[in-house]
């Protein structure tokens, strides 16, 4: 029987209002831009930038909510990356290194057995796989109904370690390793059965950034979560050669020391912000701005050193020019300074945080997976006791105090200058306690006021041995509570040896290539 013109239009009607209550009931998408070693002076969100262009980091946090003292939980990519997924401190899980890629598979904590008589201690021997066992964000997400897909470096693990025993439905373009496979640009050199086709010039971003698009149309109609966790900008250090030569101009016009000159790095920085756009503009397009979470974080801080292999440098011409500069913070990635952990950082989160809003609230990337269980009511299984807190009243705009953070990183990486060491953060105050360090191996401290010294120049330990022994006290309990692995004495040790002869003629060189050789800082 043919319905009458009114029942069509009624019928229309009560279609459109289920269409409508259902849009609104959906719970938002989720993507996670991460960075790799983007340092936190490394965008033009304090200030213009007299090197680097990031227009679309910046549109970014002109949508959202801005944070200046947001952490990664580690110095080196990996204890970040399992931290942001598990809401764990690298300290609990073991993973304190970057080093998944390595063929030996580790699953428990541990340290070096014995050490050259110049190590003070025996630093930890990182896991090297996040476990399988832990709930994850993407697990929990896709539990809930929502699609899932990770675009890029993973670097927890090879099969069966991969995103898609962690929680993803994609993985693109599954490759376990630190940075991309070969180079950035094509041709590149993934194993044939990743089956990873490229057109010649083809720079990786952009072939993820297109895979992440394709993912969000796709499932437009669905709650989903992706993440964007770019190669860009670790090593290998190489860009499109239109945009070297651009930010080759650019270093002519800037007096020869500063610290923010590197040609091929200022194009890989802008290789990145471009596809960070490419993403926001798809939202756009496809109408799912209003619907999307959005964050954007680093895994550490920016390379501080002179890095790459020397054939990189020969071809780009830019031996001797640091890959980029933290300051005003000191050290980078690999330091358990300001400029190893502190990371540029912005959520935006429609309905909830304003546009351009700045906030100084203290926030780590272990907080990211209890706020996102606090705000989408995921449930989390009760035995998984989260190190992170949720920043929920931050976004709001409310005052957040997370209490006492924490990073722990029992390794020595000499080409960043990183010693093996703990810090904790309370209100403005930050302190160090540095290993063994001294010459009979009792502990050196180093204490901060990050209000009054952001530079991290000025050690106060001498001055309020109190806060010392107050903040000291916090540390201790810190490593107890995660059974962390404290690099323990150097039975060895000789405070009076040296390298040999031989190693020490060698000195100049190893240290030039220390990033290709140290698996530590991949």
């Amino acid at each position: 029987m043919a319905l009458s013109p009114f029942a069509r239009f009624f019928g229309v009607l009560l279609g459109t209002a289920a269409a409508l209550a259902a849009a609104a009931s959906r719970p938002p998408n989720l993507v996670f831009i991460l960075a790799d070693d983007l340092g936190w002076s490394d965008t033009t969100f304090d200030r213009p930038n007299a090197f680097y262009e990031t227009p679309n980091i910046q549109r970014l946090a002109q949508r959202g909510l801005r944070f200046t003292q947001a952490y990664a939980a580690n110095p080196l990519c990996s204890p970040t990356r399992a931290s942001i997924q598990t809401g764990l401190y690298p300290a609990r899980i073991g993973l304190t290194a970057p080093v998944a890629h390595t063929p030996q598979v580790i699953l428990e904590k541990g340290h070096v057995k014995q050490a050259a008589p110049t190590a003070h201690v025996l630093v930890a021997q990182s896991v090297t796989r996040l476990d399988t066992s832990y709930p994850t964000l993407a697990k929990t997400l896709r539990a809930q109904g929502y699609r899932t897909g990770h675009f890029g470096k993973w670097h927890l693990g090879p099969e069966p370690y991969s995103p898609l025993q962690q929680g993803f439905e994609v993985d693109f373009p599954h490759w376990p390793g630190p940075g991309p496979a070969g180079s950035y640009v094509a041709p590149w050199k993934f194993p044939a059965a990743l089956a990873v086709a490229s057109t010649p010039g083809e720079h990786i971003e952009d072939r993820l950034a297109t895979e992440a698009i394709k993912f969000m149309t796709a499932h437009q109609d669905e709650p989903f979560y992706l993440n964007y966790w770019a190669f860009s900008v670790h090593a290998p250090y190489d860009a499109k050669k239109d945009l070297v030569e651009k930010y080759r101009a650019k270093a002519a016009q800037l007096p020869p020391g500063a610290g923010q000159r590197n040609p091929v790095y200022g194009a890989m920085v802008q290789s990145l912000d471009e596809n960070v756009g490419r993403l926001l503009d798809a939202l756009d397009a496809l109408k799912l701005t209003e619907r999307t979470i959005i964050v954007f974080f680093s895994d550490n801080g920016g390379v501080h050193w002179v890095a790459g292999t020397e054939e990189a440098s020969a071809a780009w011409n830019v031996a001797g020019i640091p890959i980029t500069s933290n300051a005003p913070l000191r050290g980078g990635k690999a330091t358990t300074y300001e400029g190893g952990t502190r990371e540029p950082c912005v959520v935006v989160w429609p309905g909830l945080t304003k546009p351009a809003a700045v906030t100084d609230t203290i926030i780590q990337s272990t907080d990211f997976f209890p706020t996102f269980a606090e705000l989408l009511g995921l449930p989390v299984p009760a035995t998984h006791r989260f190190d992170g807190r949720s920043f929920a009243p931050a976004l709001r705009g409310a005052p957040h105090d997370r209490g006492p953070t924490f990073v722990h990183f029992p390794h020595n990486t000499p080409a960043s200058g990183g010693l093996a060491s703990t810090w904790v953060r309370v209100g403005d105050w930050k302190l160090i306690r540095f290993f063994s360090l001294n010459a009979d191996l009792s502990d050196v401290f180093e204490l901060y006021n990050l209000k009054d010294d952001l530079g991290e120049t000025k050690n106060l330990a001498a001055q309020h041995p109190a806060k010392v022994a107050e903040l000291n006290a916090l540390i201790t309990n810190f490593l107890r509570d995660t059974a962390a692995v404290v690099p323990p004495r150097n039975p060895a040790f000789n405070p009076n040896a040296s390298p040999p002869a031989a190693a020490k003629t060698k000195a100049k060189s190893k240290k030039k290539a220390a990033e290709k050789s140290d698996p530590t800082l991949d």
